[in-house]
């Protein structure tokens, strides 16, 4: 007997497909006050970002910051904007591209790679739609964040898991929450390291600075900070490196409430009078520069040190679409795609 609607699935049509999603966090469609403005109240407004009652975030953010917030930010993106757009959105890009390349040389064309930002455009849920018209039956999800946030993996499992909420026909999911043990990034960072320092020479000071979070995050139980700080420490062991020069600090806090210290900013203004002069500075948190690398590190940070009196200062880039990082990106996908 067969049902009204009733559909054969015998494999008539074509075998269903893996594939990946790589998420990052997003970036404006261009570097005007209107996008910057629809940006940030879609960020601002995801309660994984900013855990304060509802009704009263609702008012200072749409009766205060988004009044003053966007057309400051507007200029500075303008600041590191290229032909291709925001740099997050060009490095995300290029890492998709970079990971399709390596799993197409396995698998042929049956493992496609797309991106899906969290907020903003391509979104997470046009991202699976494009999966889904392939027949991708079987999806592997890797949020760009090597270290778990509830503020960033957190935050994107809930944009895939609200998608699937409305879907009849949800497939099978592999969610990756983190990868900064993983062997292969690991050996990724440390090669960057090494070939800054075989050029540069020894720092007064290695400074491993990441994105931070409320203090109140930690003591709910996220476990974000300790993860960063296993991460320098693995890079330390790895490479040998003397502890006492290598610094793990924290950048880019927003608003009144204490966040994860030291603050990478005074940690830098300080250092001159301290008789550091020397310094390398990188983000291990971050896998693509953005504007919370280029502009608020390599600009921002680089003339505050400068300014105090410091005499050295380099940036190390993220990993970007560094050969040996895609390489780990590919590899920490792959496990999850065999059959």
């Amino acid at each position: 007997m067969r049902y009204q609607g009733q559909t054969d699935y015998d494999h008539k049509g074509p075998s269903p497909r893996r594939g990946v999603l790589l998420c990052n966090l997003g970036t404006p469609d261009a570097p005007q006050t209107t996008e910057l403005r629809r940006y940030l109240k879609e960020f601002l407004s995801d309660p994984r970002v900013v855990e304060v009652p509802r009704l009263l975030w609702w008012l200072i953010l749409n009766l205060v910051i988004l009044r003053i917030r966007p057309r400051r930010s507007a200029k500075l993106y303008r600041s590191v904007w290229s032909d291709g757009g925001s740099p997050l959105l060009v490095n995300s890009q290029a890492q998709v591209d970079g990971v399709q390349k390596i799993l197409s040389e396995k698998y042929g064309d049956e493992v496609p790679v797309v991106l899906g930002m969290r907020y903003g455009n391509p979104s997470i849920e046009s991202a699976i739609s494009k999966l889904s018209e392939m027949n991708v039956r079987n999806i592997t999800v890797l949020p760009l964040y090597p270290q778990y946030s509830g503020a960033t993996t957190g935050s994107t499992f809930d944009a895939v898991a609200e998608v699937f909420k409305r879907t009849r026909w949800v497939p099978q999911l592999n969610f990756i929450g983190g990868y900064h043990q993983s062997e292969a990034f690991l050996d990724a960072l440390c090669a960057s390291i090494k070939r800054h320092m075989d050029t540069h020479g020894q720092p007064d000071k290695l400074v491993m600075s990441y994105h931070g979070t409320p203090q109140s995050y930690l003591k709910k139980g996220d476990p974000y900070h300790c993860l960063c700080h296993q991460t320098s420490r693995l890079v330390v062991e790895r490479m040998g490196l003397d502890a006492d020069k290598v610094m793990t600090t924290f950048q880019s806090r927003f608003g009144r409430e204490p966040w994860l210290q030291p603050y990478t900013d005074k940690t830098l203004e300080a250092m001159p009078a301290e008789g550091i002069k020397h310094v390398a500075i990188m983000c291990p948190g971050f896998s693509s520069d953005c504007l919370e690398t280029i502009e608020e590190i390599n600009m921002e940070a680089r003339e505050s040190f400068i300014e105090a009196g410091g005499e050295h200062f380099h940036y190390i880039p993220c990993l970007n679409d560094d050969p040996q990082h895609i390489q780990a990106l590919a590899s920490i996908v792959d496990r999850y795609l065999v059959d």
